[in-house]
């Protein structure tokens, strides 16, 4: 597949006023429209002291747990602020915790046993698809 250059992207974007902003500088911005829509749900089956360490679930509120052998659930959604919906269900449906809930980005990380991480995620992504309506994901496994 050929590369395209961003000249060239550029130019598709802006066809007529590409001849007029060809030497100027141009501030490109990220603009997202956040849909409804759970993107990424994925169950991590139980992991090593590093993962927890480089996720920062040792820190803050969880300061002095332990979570090694400990599985991991990760769930991303748009709009953000539904991430809060999305922990509430999450542990009202398992016995999990919150390692971390971002309304900002829409993250959450959940952790527990490996049956109740996976129960928990399943019932977040079910309860969004079937009752709000979101997009869904599958939940992958690892």
């Amino acid at each position: 597949m050929a590369r395209i250059t961003k000249e060239e992207l550029l130019e598709k974007l802006f066809h007529n006023d590409y001849e007029h902003l060809k030497g100027k500088r141009l501030r490109m911005t990220r603009v997202r429209v956040p849909g409804k829509e759970v993107c990424l749900a994925h169950v991590l089956s139980p992991s090593e002291t590093c993962i927890y360490q480089n996720l920062a679930l040792h820190i803050g509120v969880h300061e002095g747990e332990d979570h090694t052998g400990e599985s991991i659930g990760l769930i991303r959604f748009t709009p953000w602020e539904a991430v809060v919906a999305a922990a509430d269900i999450a542990v009202k449906s398992a016995d999990v915790q919150v390692g971390f809930m971002d309304r900002f980005c829409g993250s959450l990380i959940l952790t527990g046993g490996l049956s109740q991480v996976q129960t928990a995620v399943e019932e977040v992504v079910r309860f969004f698809g079937e009752e709000l309506g979101f997009r869904t994901c599958e939940v992958h496994k690892n």
